[in-house]
């Protein structure tokens, strides 16, 4: 790690870090879960959310894939996602469901406001956002995709729009 010039546990605690939170709406996969503790990590996000069936830390799936990274990521429970949803509201989040659904911004058109914090919603791997959840979400991004399957993995979507938050940032570098 020395040689990779990473940062100590408690250094990365400490850093500033993109406005971007990811929240988990019902994901059922403890991997996709320790997965996205990864990219989060990856790419010095504020927290992960995770809510109602989506497993929590320490569980056996979340750290095979997570990798050490539930200790480095801030995280918080919410029964429903509709709670998570109003607290982020509360706390002047902007919050965004990653979905397909008709009124959608592609993510190649989506800019990141100075100043401004965001949560993504990750929806459930069948059912995707919950549908009490999208009329909450202050509008929603779709990844664009030209193959024959409806949708990626959960945490591969969350991958692609992390990557594409911090590419797109005004920071530089937190």
């Amino acid at each position: 790690m020395e040689n990779l010039g990473r940062l100590s546990v408690p250094d990365f605690k400490s850093r500033e870090k993109y406005p971007l939170t990811l929240v988990l709406d019902e994901v059922r996969s403890g991997l996709n879960v320790g997965s996205i503790f990864r990219t989060a990590d990856a790419f010095a996000l504020e927290q992960v959310i995770l809510c109602g069936i989506t497993a929590q830390p320490p569980h056996r799936e979340i750290l095979k894939t997570a990798l050490g990274s539930t200790e480095s990521v801030t995280w918080r429970y919410f029964e429903e996602t509709v709670q998570a949803v109003q607290w982020l509201k509360q706390e002047g989040y902007l919050v965004l469901a990653v979905e397909q659904t008709t009124q959608k911004l592609w993510l190649q058109e989506f800019q990141p406001l100075p100043d401004q914090r965001y949560a993504f919603i990750m929806g459930n791997e069948v059912e995707g956002v919950s549908e009490t959840v999208l009329p909450l979400c202050d509008g929603a991004l779709e990844i664009p995709q030209f193959g024959t399957k409806h949708s990626l993995n959960v945490a591969v979507a969350a991958g692609i729009v992390a990557w594409e938050f911090v590419r797109k940032s005004s920071i530089t570098q937190p």
